[in-house]
């Protein structure tokens, strides 16, 4: 990882490491490298190879208009919602992130057009803003021109409409290509488009471990405008941040950008995305805390509200019951619960202020008046404290809104004890009152008991939830992986059928030339086993093409050359050619020339037998010897 942010400027550290390391492991085996350390010195060696690692690591897989579902809802549903708002400027942005090869931002223009056709509108314009890390995938885009092969994914009306064709390749029209503009930018470290009405990041978090995930999310809630789009990859979520954006169609994994969150100071991006070649791995953060860029606003406004009005120990906590803030001494009445750690105030009540305090949160968030308990009694082992307690539901500051303060009023022993003196009615229904007391204490319990087992259970289910969506996410990797290496191995099976092709021409046109030469010919392996034969040599050697294989000794032939496979041997092992005159047993006469068959690479691979037909010829000079003895 270092090596590639030396050479490119791009930081991987925050990649799932599986992806990291399978796509490393390709890398690996092509030069047969077996350890990560030795690769790593092969690195720094080769500069040239860090190049194609980054190139590796670049997973493009896209197609227009995948997922067909998301795209049709977007065109007949949300794009025409967007453009029909009143309050939606008429130059509406939009930005692609991870955009490949370029099909995606074209299918965003594309629908884009078809709505503003459909709506019959002529003052809306949309600029899109497509961005990829990849330098060639972006180059790929701006040419704008596809293989054929797109007419599976985009239909013969849209190909009519938006495309060109030129030599069996697909252009994409000049006035698509107008409304998208083409960057090399990296998400993680270059500053992101504002104010845009349609984000789109579709399948590239999930190569992103979950701390980059969570830094992203607040960035596109901070570049969409007011009611703005955000499109994610099926695998892909809003996790804990479902307060940021409202979802449209969450199974098509669209959402809307929700106002009134605490996303929006001047310091956040500072805050909340510091460079991430100094990030370390976060904790899991349970989805009913704050998020830890909240902290210091939330402190600083509960600080200037205790200050000004309150003064005894108090608490803030959220309609959850999650304590995110406390003032002063609390311990008389919270106490950390027994087992896992757990900050909910219905868990860290002491006995005898649990129960009222519960109902008066209650009634607070039913009504604009504080809730005054008086005469509470808080239990603990040094003994009882008599307190007073006020609960008042917050509406200011911004950063508090939904909250509930808890403020603790110590009673005075005095005041307690004239508080506690029993009139003639309290003592005659002293007994009652003491079984049903107990009674209670009983049903808190049991009420805490389970309000535990569920809080645990909840955490557990979340837990899961989380590790459901992880594996989901690395399914999804590894379907693009799998999807990107069958488009390379579909390239090479073309390949290799051209050359296949090109072979059986080549075979077909040495069958012809040999038949042609009316030439008996046999080709022989370094064992001597036929390998093939042209068709006149089947009229001297018995031949047909179940022989293919047979070893030269099994063949009978109508020769009297008993010595054929004697010389065969000889012409290997020496490279000499040999060459005799032979009869056969019809009586003619044949040339048999045994040559080594060589290789283009200079390799002996066998041999090859003629058989040239001399039988006119020797007629000849028999006739030649008779007429000059005569």
């Amino acid at each position: 990882m270092a090596l590639l942010l030396a050479r490119g400027r791009h930081d991987f550290s925050s990649y799932k490491p599986s992806t990291l390391r399978r796509r490393i492991e390709r890398r690996m085996a092509i030069h047969s490298i077996s350890s990560l350390a030795r690769y790593a010195d092969f690195l720094e060696k080769n500069p040239q190879e860090i190049d194609l690692l980054f190139k590796e690591l670049l997973i493009g897989v896209t197609s227009f208009f995948r997922d067909a579902a998301v795209w049709q809802h977007l065109a007949e549903t949300t794009l025409p919602a967007l453009l029909a708002s009143s309050a939606r400027e008429k130059k509406l942005r939009a930005w692609v992130v991870g955009c490949s090869t370029g099909e995606e931002a074209y299918s965003l223009a594309i629908v884009f057009e078809e709505a503003m056709q459909r709506l019959q509108l002529r003052d809306r314009t949309l600029q899109i803003f497509a961005t990829d890390l990849s330098p060639d995938a972006i180059a790929t885009a701006r040419r704008g021109v596809y293989p054929a092969s797109i007419d599976t994914s985009v239909s013969a009306e849209r190909l009519a409409l938006f495309f060109t064709c030129h030599e069996g390749r697909y252009g994409v029209s000049q006035r698509i290509r107008d409304m998208v503009l083409f960057a090399q930018q990296d998400v993680v470290l270059d500053p992101p488009f504002t104010k845009l009405d349609i984000l789109s990041c579709r399948n590239l978090m999930i190569y992103f471990d979950a701390a980059l995930q969570r830094r992203l999310l607040p960035l596109f809630h901070y570049s969409l405008r007011a009611g703005g789009i955000l499109l994610l990859g099926n695998s892909e979520t809003t996790g804990q941040f479902d307060r940021l954006f409202t979802p449209i169609e969450s199974k098509l994994r669209l959402y809307a950008r929700r106002e009134n969150t605490h996303f929006d100071g001047v310091n956040f991006l500072a805050q909340s995305f510091p460079p991430l070649s100094t990030m370390k791995m976060e904790q899991t953060v349970p989805t009913s805390r704050l998020p830890a860029q909240l902290h210091e606003n939330l402190q600083k406004a509960a600080d200037n509200l205790l200050l000004q009005v309150y003064a005894p120990p108090a608490v803030v906590v959220n309609s959850s019951g999650d304590i995110v803030y406390i003032s002063g001494r609390t311990g008389k009445y919270l106490e950390p619960a027994a087992g896992k750690v757990n900050w909910n105030f219905h868990a860290m009540a002491r006995d005898g202020i649990r129960l009222p305090i519960a109902t008066g949160l209650q009634r607070a968030a039913e009504q604009s008046e504080p809730v005054q308990l008086t005469g509470l009694q808080a239990q603990s082992t040094q003994g009882s404290q008599l307190v007073d307690v006020t609960i008042q539901a917050l509406k200011e500051p911004i950063a508090l809104r939904g909250m509930f303060i808890i403020v603790f009023r110590d009673v005075p022993a005095a005041a307690g004890r004239r508080r506690k003196t029993p009139s003639a009615l309290e003592a005659s229904h002293a007994a009652a009152l003491q079984r049903c007391h107990e009674e209670i204490l009983a049903l808190r319990e049991e009420a805490r008991i389970s309000r535990e087992e569920l809080q645990s259970t909840n955490e557990e289910l979340q837990s899961t939830n989380e590790e459901l969506q992880s594996a989901n996410e690395e399914l999804t990797t590894s379907k693009e992986e799998m999807q990107s290496m069958n488009e390379e191995l579909q390239t090479i099976n073309a390949e290799m059928q051209r050359k296949l092709d090109d072979l059986s021409l080549a075979q077909s046109d040495m069958k012809n030339l040999l038949n042609s030469t009316d030439i008996a010919m046999l080709f022989l392996d370094q064992e001597l086993n036929v390998s093939r034969y042209t068709e006149r040599t089947s009229k001297i050697i018995n031949l047909r093409e179940s022989d293919v294989g047979r070893p030269l000794s099994d063949l009978t032939t109508s020769l009297q050359y008993p010595a054929l496979q004697d010389d065969a041997c000889e012409t290997l092992r020496t490279l000499v050619p040999s060459e005799k005159q032979i009869l056969s047993n019809d009586g003619r006469w044949f040339a048999v020339r045994i040559m080594p068959y060589r290789r283009l690479d200079n390799v002996i691979d066998g041999a090859v037998i003629t058989f040239v037909d001399i039988t006119a010829a020797k007629e000849l000079e028999l006739r030649l010897r008779r007429e000059a003895r005569d």
